[in-house]
């Protein structure tokens, strides 16, 4: 099929030849291109929108042929939620809960504590009435014991693949979306969960975490000197290894029970030398618990950066860990096994994932707990391989070392969990509490109730689709329409019907319609002509409307298309003819007038014109199912474009007459203008003999006459007040003039809006008022001290002569009078002067003046400031790192030229009284106070300085952060000040720190980081690490 545009240019091309009052039917049907040739599936590779008859590539490939079932829905199979054979239950991680969920599982697989955790009584009883749960609510533990149990217990029955940990997380007070230190949960929730089984009755449920991790060390000193022993006794519920430097677990062991000399400086005091002495001091393990969990500390404080790092060495463990070495009591069993090594994935301290290989007490063998996903190991072997397997930022990595059997290396693992081995089996099995077991089957019902749900609704898709799969079979054969009775329908209708994801709407054809309730001709492009019988079928399933039939073809729309093509064509000979009619003179009244401006485009005019009413459905061709555009935006539009296409309103008055300015328009002859009315048959016509605008005639001469009044009253102000005007000779406050006691005040914004009159007296209307309402307060008191009138408030205020104030009263009408008067105080030295206003000074008002301009410089929003980065307090870092600018924002004001280097630095004190202030436009209190804050304080960018943007309310920390991104300088070493005041306090506000806009806070960095990699870290310790402050596991 040829191109949409061939095929719109082959519809009309009659019309060069027909005229408008000639089209016929067959010329509609052309134009509406009905007897079109309609594609064939296979030749036409995608639809031809400027066919209505081509109905290939409109989305029915994917009914034709065989159609897998499991393509009408979109609902995974529920028994994929189900949990396997012989497997266990994962958990759901919550955000970056992750760590939360490793130890779950390996507390769940020490079935010793999940025994005694299922011996605790809980509320339950009450939750549970007489022989069942009760109905009406969900169970909700209460204590931390009761969510463990419930927990425990749904690992244990439950036929979920995975559950949901959130009342546990929640109960703990624990922030989802924030990683935590591991180790320093497991420490605290075993403290917690101690604390909390302490109160208990059964020994051996109140025992079972001494039982189970409590063993017990001492630190023992010996003097020396005398060979006295010191022991301190402590308990344990893990060791803490130090891993640097070591490539065994063994080798850690042994550097935790190192003896450590104390000499020096650091010597002991003998109780039984009753001196300093030197000695030794170690770690001698006493008891050994059940379970021994070994801490590897791969996070440490990294004292260069300021923050933690992790360190990715490997250490080697065996599955098997003889402790009898290291005990201080021989004899006995001390031969561990291997039960869980927990993860960390990742090579920062601050991300990554956690994961746990724990090993199955009952069966031996190894699972990898991934939160939901568990996966168990072939052979009933620990396999650590993928975990190891992790991409390191640095170039050189380290070569994983050959572990033999039985032994294993990891560089991720950072806590190890060995059992003490024993000749007896464990348990078969640790059989679950009546009453939890009928909550774990309540939310097993919940669950297969879900899955019945979820397959019926499948069920339902499948039985959907395949009712419209068969549809579409039936109905797509018969859609063309042939020489039949047809209909019009939206091609997006049409697609959308055979898009299987969407339901199928109404059809809506408003959007098609023209100005006659008929198919607009220029809307065929996205319609397809369908047969009657396909469109009675769907209009009786799917409803909607009108129906477009072979009576929407709109001849009115055709006739004009017809008229506008013709136009165009024959737009270029009347140009012609036009411009030789205008070199003829026009004789008698037989003209017309034309505007100038009009004439000189009307060919561009006439074409806009034309091309608007041709392709006036093209701007409205949204689409047809739901516009895509508003209906007032391209209301605006048109109305625009209207007012920039009106010909010959170039010479239309405000009134709607002719204009009265003869140099605008001309007069042309009929002959022009008719040629001219046939493009724009709706513009105002002027014949020759028709009049101006009467009242534009009297507008004029009123004009001039104002005009003429307005430079007369310019000429005599600026005659009587000639040093007022020029600014010149003008009296000081601070060097007051000895030939007067009296200077009077008035408002520097009259001042310079009467010299804007007086030197251009035709544009500015003249000023009546002094105004000087604006410098007094609501109780008529004045708003300024004698001092301020000197500093600050200079530019505020104009000082007049008496001779002056005199005219000023005569020229203009004065408010209120303002006058400063000079006496001589008695009994004083004849220098000595006292300064009395009239009115006096408001104290209160003045005080709330003052007040308000500190509160608006302390609570600014979003405002701009500047810091400059120096080196040794005088030298710019000219080598400055790359620019992040993840923060800052710069205005276009801000991104001007670096001074020369021969320029010195500006003033950064933002205190002085040089700033310019903005005028008193109004002349009311309120309006007043806020034109005196606002002064305009621009400050000009310097090198080695940037702007950000910040309010008032935002911490120092939070400043730091910004100009960490803006100059790769770390918070820690950032030193700030602002006007010699050191900057220190992390959590205080700018606003009390005394930055305001427009402030320069200088920065001084200790050392520059160069390895920007490093920058993720440092973001992570940015804001005050908290830990666990404020949750349930500190006893919040």
């Amino acid at each position: 099929m040829a191109p949409r545009l061939q095929l719109e240019k082959a519809a009309w091309r009659w019309a060069e030849t027909v005229r408008p009052e000639e089209v016929s039917q067959e010329h509609i049907e052309t134009a509406y291109r009905i007897w079109l040739e309609p594609c064939i599936r296979g030749v036409c590779r995608r639809n031809c929108k400027g066919n209505p008859n081509c109905l290939v590539g409109i989305g029915e490939h994917i009914w034709l042929g065989e159609i897998d079932e499991n393509s009408f829905h979109n609902i995974d199979d529920p028994n994929c939620e189900r949990r396997k054979k012989n497997s266990f239950v994962g958990l759901t991680n919550l955000g970056a809960t992750c760590y939360v969920n490793t130890f779950l599982q390996v507390w769940f697989l020490n079935l010793e504590l999940r025994q005694a955790l299922y011996l605790c009584p809980s509320t339950c009883s009450d939750y549970i009435m007489g022989d069942g749960v009760s109905e009406e609510k969900d169970y909700e533990p209460q204590t931390i014991c009761e969510h463990l149990q419930y927990l425990f217990a749904l690992l244990q029955n439950s036929n979920r693949r995975y559950i949901d940990p959130s009342g546990f997380v929640k109960a703990l007070g624990l922030d989802t979306g924030q990683q935590q230190d591991a180790q320093e949960f497991s420490k605290l929730f075993m403290s917690l969960l101690e604390d909390t089984l302490s109160k208990q009755k059964n020994p051996d449920v109140r025992n079972i975490v001494q039982q189970q991790f409590c063993g017990e060390y001492a630190y023992v000193t010996v003097c020396s000197h005398c060979g006295r022993e010191s022991k301190l006794l402590s308990k344990f519920y893990e060791l803490e290894l130090n891993i640097q430097g070591h490539k065994q677990l063994t080798d850690c062991i042994s550097e935790f029970l190192k003896e450590e000399k104390l000499e020096g400086d650091n010597r002991y005091f003998c109780e039984n030398c009753q001196s300093k002495q030197n000695a030794t001091r170690k770690i001698r393990l006493l008891s050994l618990p059940c379970t021994l969990n070994l801490q590897l500390m791969r996070f440490v404080f990294d004292r260069q950066t300021g923050h933690k790092k992790k360190l990715n060495t490997y250490i080697g463990f065996s599955e098997i860990l003889d402790m009898e070495p290291y005990v201080e009591h021989k004899g006995g069993s001390y031969a561990y096994e291997l039960s869980a090594v927990l993860i960390h994935r990742g090579v920062s301290a601050y991300s990554g994932h956690y994961i746990a290989h724990v090993k199955d007490p009952q069966s031996g063998e190894w699972y990898k707990f991934n939160d939901e996903d568990i996966e168990k190991m072939e052979g009933k072997k620990l396999q650590l391989g993928i975990e190891e397997d992790l991409a390191e930022p640095s170039k050189s990595q380290t070569r994983k070392p050959k572990c033999g059997k039985g032994t294993h290396c990891s560089r991720n693992a950072y806590m190890l969990v060995y059992r003490l081995q024993t000749q007896e089996k464990p348990n078969t099995m640790v059989e679950v509490p009546a009453f939890l077991q009928e909550l774990v089957d309540r939310d097993n019902s919940k669950f297969e109730e879900w899955c019945i749900e979820m397959a019926e609704m499948r069920k339902q898709s499948v039985d959907k689709g395949k009712a419209k799969h068969e549809e579409v079979k039936e109905l797509y054969q018969r859609l063309p329409a042939g020489a039949e009775p047809y209909e019009f329908v939206s091609l997006e209708w049409l697609q959308k019907w055979l898009d299987e994801s969407t339901p199928t709407k109404p059809i809506d054809n408003h959007a098609c319609l023209c100005s006659h309730d008929k198919l607009h001709p220029d809307k065929i492009s996205i319609m397809k002509r369908i047969s009657e019988y396909a469109a009675d079928i769907f209009y009786s399933r799917y409803g909607g409307g009108p129906r477009l039939t072979v009576k929407a073809l709109c001849k009115e729309c055709v006739v004009e298309r017809c008229r506008v093509l013709r136009l165009k064509n024959q737009l270029n000979e009347d140009y012609k003819a036009v411009n030789n009619l205008l070199k003829a003179t026009v004789k008698g009244t037989d003209g017309f007038w034309v505007g100038k401006s009009s004439l000189r485009s009307w060919r561009q005019l006439a074409l806009e014109q034309l091309d608007e009413q041709d392709g006036e459905a093209d701007q409205s061709n949204g689409k047809v199912n739901g516009s895509s555009f508003s209906k007032d935006e391209s209301k605006e539009e048109r109305k625009e474009e209207e007012e920039e296409l009106n010909f010959n309103e170039d010479i239309l008055c405000p009134h709607g007459e002719l204009c009265i300015s003869e140099n605008e328009r001309r007069l042309v002859s009929k002959e022009a203008w008719s040629k001219l009315q046939q493009y724009f048959p709706k513009a105002p016509e002027f014949p020759s003999y028709r009049e101006c605008c009467s009242q534009c005639k009297i507008l004029e001469r009123e004009g001039e006459e104002n005009e003429a009044l307005h430079k007369m009253i310019a000429n005599e102000q600026k005659t009587s007040l000639p040093n007022l005007f020029q600014d010149k000779n003008r009296p000081c406050l601070s060097n007051w003039p000895e030939d007067t006691d009296v200077l009077y005040i008035v408002s520097q914004f009259f001042v310079e809006e009467w010299r804007k009159f007086v030197r251009k007296p035709t544009r500015c209307s003249p000023v009546s008022s002094v105004g000087n309402s604006a410098l007094l307060c609501p109780h008529g008191g004045l708003m300024f001290t004698f001092a301020s009138m000197t500093k600050e408030d200079s530019k505020l205020i104009a000082l007049v002569w008496p001779t002056e104030w005199q005219l000023i009263q005569k020229l203009f009408v004065v408010d209120h009078v303002i006058k400063i008067t000079r006496i001589e105080v008695e009994d004083a030295n004849p220098s000595e002067k006292q300064y009395i206003s009239e009115p006096k000074l408001c104290p209160e008002c003045r005080e709330g003046l003052l007040c308000q301009q500190q509160r608006d410089l302390r609570e600014y929003t979003q405002a701009t400031i500047y810091v400059h980065k120096v080196v040794d307090n005088k030298k710019v870092m000219k080598d400055a790192a790359p620019e992040l600018n993840v923060s800052s924002s710069e205005t276009e004001e801000d991104k001007e030229e670096a001074k020369p280097d021969g320029e010195k630095d500006p003033d950064f004190n933002q205190s002085s009284g040089g700033a310019k202030r903005q005028k008193i436009a109004h002349p009311s209190y309120t309006a007043y106070q806020k034109q005196v804050i606002r002064r305009s304080m621009r400050h000009r960018k310097v090198r080695g300085e940037k702007a950000l943007l910040v309010s008032a309310n935002q911490t120092l920390k939070e400043l730091k952060i910004q100009i960490m991104h803006a100059f790769s300088v770390a918070p820690f070493d950032q030193n700030l000040s602002i006007d010699g005041k050191i900057l220190s306090d992390d959590c205080a506000t700018l606003g009390t720190l005394g930055v305001i806009p427009e402030s320069v806070i200088l920065l001084k960095a200790d050392e520059p980081i160069a390895d920007y990699a490093a920058m993720d870290d440092v973001m992570q310790v940015c804001m005050p690490e908290e830990g666990f402050k404020g949750t349930g596991l500190l006893g919040h």
